[in-house]
């Protein structure tokens, strides 16, 4: 799963809600889609350079996922880098192309975790559901230190 960090949780939560205010949408494009939109806020490519450095290749992100090497040298290969490096896996990003990483869907309300993965709206409720999980990963990893909340001298 994605590294549990800030950058992380605020680029699911802006995806989700640049798709909320209706950023383009379409399933079958590399560059809106579900991992095109995640795309553009992590690498601030839009939606056509995405799309454009995809067709390069044959497949969409699942099979360029699968095909993905570090080294080709290729623009869209370049473009997974990013995400990668960023703390997404390429399982991460294979599993929200189709919203079915097990985990984010069992952290949904009971009874809605039957996700259409061609609906702008489940995808943000997946985004959503993603980003509240390693929130609280990042939250209960935390170590406070307790000495910052004991009192003082009070200087009279």
């Amino acid at each position: 799963m994605a590294k549990a960090t800030i950058s992380v949780i605020e680029a699911l939560r802006k995806t989700a809600a640049n798709l909320q205010n209706k950023a383009p949408y379409q399933w079958g494009h590399m560059g809106s889609c579900n991992c095109g939109n995640l795309a553009q806020v992590v690498t601030n490519l839009d939606k056509a350079a995405i799309h454009r450095e995809a067709m390069r290749r044959h497949g969409d992100w699942n099979e360029q996922l699968f095909d993905y090497c570090p080294q080709s040298g290729l623009p869209f290969d370049h473009i997974i880098d990013t995400m990668l490096e960023f703390g997404f896996t390429r399982a991460d990003l294979a599993h929200l192309e189709k919203l079915s990483d097990e985990h984010i869907l069992a952290n949904l309300p009971q009874g809605k975790q039957y996700l259409r993965h061609n609906k702008s709206e489940d995808v943000i409720k997946y985004l959503n559901s993603w980003a509240n999980l390693l929130e609280n990963q990042l939250v209960s990893g935390m170590v406070i230190d307790k000495s910052l909340f004991e009192p003082v001298a009070i200087l009279v």
